[in-house]
């Protein structure tokens, strides 16, 4: 097949813009990157060799080598993992997955702004492979995937194009060699053996393949091989200069390891090196159970949440090993959905090696893991000071609540773990347990309202009964809120009430009032027949002339809004118009309706107190040019008295 040159994808071809115009304080971090590609490489080839032991052949010798030509000044990354084919060649190198688009060109957006770009958004974004262009003005790719008699040669220059053709390599893997740039002033030479070896010392000591260099040492010359003078010692040098291949890194278990043996370096390395974050994480816990469940476990919380978290295609889960041979990537069995964004290591000696998905869920030991590990990550958060957990909660909240939905048996400890902005917190969060110790003596229930907008909410007239009584209100924005009232019917034995649905309780309506207003009531009710099921006095308004509500177990505005934004018809629901009869505009209206009862002008008032009340939460009416002649027939008349 004859050379084919590609453009590069837009996102990709801002990344290498970047990549090569901007300056970083730490090049050297390109090699973490690809030694970590290259660890991944082998582990998915482990993971096909369980099922399919012959595609190992007679390669079993699983490691990465670096080759390294200072005069050549070249570097290469080879690895005899699974390989890639022609098309996943292009597939994997050319662009970003499709998730990642949209997020990559907002913070592309945001480094051009600054004219800087961090080492931090290459990895945020899972494309380390380009950061090869940190240090390199052209990089070959040649791969051959396992199972494939031809390669694959990929070659560019950072500058919007490459080129791809089939190639030859005598086996399966890959090999990345970079062709690098002219050093800078004090820019280590990444083909010097001490740059390498202390690069590889501390970023990558822990990769669990051997990460082997051809050195050169000095050996004794055999003694048969040595010239000797007549009282038989040896003339000239008794050393030779000789290449073997070492190994550079320790591939000790970090997990398996005595937490006192390892320094907080250590730990965020090796975090990076299994999560392809660039950020150090939050925290992490290391564990070591012994006895009738034994297994070690190293898992980390991330400082923030990766980009691709919620894509459907992205498996949720910690790497699941067995004695130190790695079983399985994204071990979903062992972390519930709310836990998906924790990373880490799972080792379990007594798991059988070839055991599947469909086993496991079933697996005993690893239902025990997996109790064991939620019990230890929820005392974890629990322990947190405040300054930490509700910096952990602005980032991971939404996911973690997903858990009161789901989580039967830890729903409680997660409960109290949630935390929400309310209408007298002044923008801080605030927990479940710190609003029922601020609620007012004579306050029954938890008081909550729901959408998508903090100062909507905070302004909602909803609310102006609770605030006229002090009573303090839950500002709940996550559309997954819908579902933690839907399931959390109470906490600490005060239950959750809702201030848009239902009569609030808080004051009594003025019954004689009522009675006076009951035929204009009716009236309205009749001219909004296809849009309300009821008028009546409202138990929620203060200062505000009209709003919508619904009956105690009716959908809210907010659930039909996320509904219908899902592309899903939920049941048409007729609202409930609840009017303000101390508000001096009814009081205008009444006199109206019954001065003349067939006032044509009483339909379009009608119509604007509806229309009033969906503004007011955010809605949109059906008939704007309607709704502003209305307005500006008003003003006017207001105006010309």
């Amino acid at each position: 097949m004859k050379k084919e040159t590609f453009q590069f994808k837009t996102e990709v071809q801002q990344l290498l813009n970047l990549i090569i115009n901007s300056l970083y304080s730490n090049k050297e971090i390109f090699l973490r990157e690809l030694i970590s590609n290259a660890s991944d490489a082998i582990d998915k080839l482990r993971f096909k060799a369980q099922t399919e032991p012959e595609v190992l052949g007679s390669d079993s010798g699983l490691k990465i080598k670096i080759t390294r030509d200072g005069i050549r000044q070249t570097l290469e990354v080879s690895d005899n993992g699974i390989g890639m084919t022609y098309n996943e060649v292009i597939e994997n190198i050319g662009t970003i997955a499709k998730s990642g688009t949209a997020a990559f060109l907002d913070a592309i957006s945001q480094s051009q702004q600054q004219d800087a770009l961090t080492p931090e958004l290459i990895g945020q974004f899972g494309v380390g492979f380009y950061s090869a262009f940190m240090v390199a003005d052209r990089v070959t790719l040649l791969t051959r995937a396992v199972g494939e008699e031809k390669a694959t040669l990929w070659e560019s220059l950072g500058d919007g194009a490459y080129t791809i053709e089939e190639s030859s390599r005598p086996s399966r893997g890959t090999t990345i060699t970079l062709h690098l740039k002219k050093r800078e002033k004090d820019e280590p030479d990444f083909t010097e053996e001490w740059a390498i070896r202390r690069i590889i010392k501390q970023h990558s000591d822990f990769v669990t393949y051997p990460i082997v260099m051809d050195v050169e040492k000095d050996e004794p010359i055999p003694e048969k091989e040595l010239i000797l003078d007549k009282d038989g010692k040896p003339v000239g040098q008794t050393t030779r200069k000789v290449v073997v291949e070492e190994t550079l890194n320790s591939m000790k278990a970090i997990w398996l390891k005595d937490k006192k043996d390892v320094t907080k370096e250590e730990y965020d390395e090796f975090y990076k090196h299994i999560s392809h974050d660039w950020n150090a994480p939050s925290t992490h816990l290391h564990l070591k159970f012994e006895g009738a469940t034994e297994y070690s476990a190293l898992l980390y919380i991330p400082s923030q949440v990766p980009f691709d978290l919620f894509n459907p295609e992205k498996k949720h889960g910690i790497q699941l090993y067995c004695k130190r041979v790695f079983i399985m990537e994204d071990c979903e069995e062992l972390m519930p959905e709310y836990f998906r964004f924790i990373k880490g290591v799972v080792d379990a000696p007594d798991l059988n090696l070839n055991i599947s998905r469909e086993i496991l869920q079933q697996d005993r030991l690893v239902t025990n893991i997996r109790k064991n590990l939620v019990k230890k990550l929820l005392e974890v958060l629990e322990g947190m000071d405040k300054e930490a957990y509700e910096k952990f909660f602005s980032e991971f909240g939404h996911i973690l609540k997903v858990g009161i939905h789901t989580d039967m048996d830890n729903q409680k400890r997660l409960a109290g773990l949630v935390r929400y902005k309310t209408t007298k917190s002044d923008g801080k969060w605030m927990s479940l347990a710190e609003y029922i110790a601020n609620m007012k003596a004579e306050q029954k229930d938890i008081y909550y309202i729901t959408g998508d907008n903090l100062s909507s909410l905070m302004n909602s007239p909803h609310i102006e009964k609770l605030k006229e009584k002090d009573y303090e209100v839950l500002l709940m924005i996550d559309p997954i809120d819908e579902w933690v009232v839907q399931s959390l019917h109470e906490f600490d034995g005060k239950s959750f009430k809702s201030a848009e649905k239902g009569d609030l309780d808080v004051d009594h309506i003025d019954d004689q009032k009522k009675e006076e207003y009951n035929a204009l009531f009716g009236f309205i009710k009749a001219a909004l027949e296809d849009r309300v099921k009821e008028v009546k006095p409202s138990t929620h308004l203060k200062d505000s002339l009209s709003c919508l509500s619904g009956n105690s177990y009716d959908m809210s505005m907010y659930m039909e809004k996320i509904l219908k934004a899902t592309g899903q018809k939920g049941p048409e629901i007729k609202r409930v118009l609840e009017l303000n009869m101390d508000h001096v505009i009814m009081a205008k209206i009444k006199t109206m309706y019954d001065e003349n009862r067939d006032n044509p002008a009483l339909k379009d008032y009608s119509q604007l107190l509806y229309d009033m009340a969906v503004i007011s939460e955010g809605g949109k009416i059906d008939n704007p040019s309607h709704f502003h002649k209305l307005i500006g027939d008003m003003l006017n008349t207001i105006l010309t008295r």
